[in-house]
């Protein structure tokens, strides 16, 4: 079990805890990655397009990006390659959160500017851990 984070004010997590934009075009999908999150005490952000990831990366800076392959404007690598290339986002993790992933390599992911891979549908027990993990790279 993932120990949980103190509160912050009205059960939110905290200000000083990791922020985690998700970005997938599932509103089924998002929920349930924020609630997980949240639940273990990680603050998040969520978008539904490319564009909106790309804006919302560069407004707030979160710790890392978790990016479904598949969206509706754009596809996964054209975002990851974007945040790549602006000073402001290109530090930050940026991982594959897709269930389609299994036609990529590991090794194309990391040269499309991925930091990693994680499979849908989500381990929640392990998924925050997970998450955790990649937050403390690229800084």
């Amino acid at each position: 079990m993932t120990p949980r984070s103190p509160q912050g004010r009205d059960g939110e997590p905290p200000v000083t805890a990791p922020l985690v934009l998700i970005v997938d075009d599932s509103e089924q999908n998002r929920k349930l990655a924020r609630d997980v999150l949240r639940g273990a005490g990680l603050r998040t952000l969520e978008a539904g397009r490319g564009d909106e990831a790309i804006i919302l990366a560069t407004e707030n800076r979160p710790d890392v990006v978790l990016l479904d392959l598949r969206l509706p404007d754009m596809n996964g690598t054209e975002v990851a390659t974007q945040l790549r290339h602006e000073p402001v986002t290109g530090r930050i993790p940026v991982v594959a959160l897709s269930a389609s992933a299994y036609a990529w390599s590991t090794d194309r992911l990391l040269a499309a500017g991925f930091d990693g891979y994680l499979q849908k549908p989500i381990d929640v027990r392990a998924f925050p851990d997970q998450v955790r993990g990649f937050c403390k790279r690229r800084g």
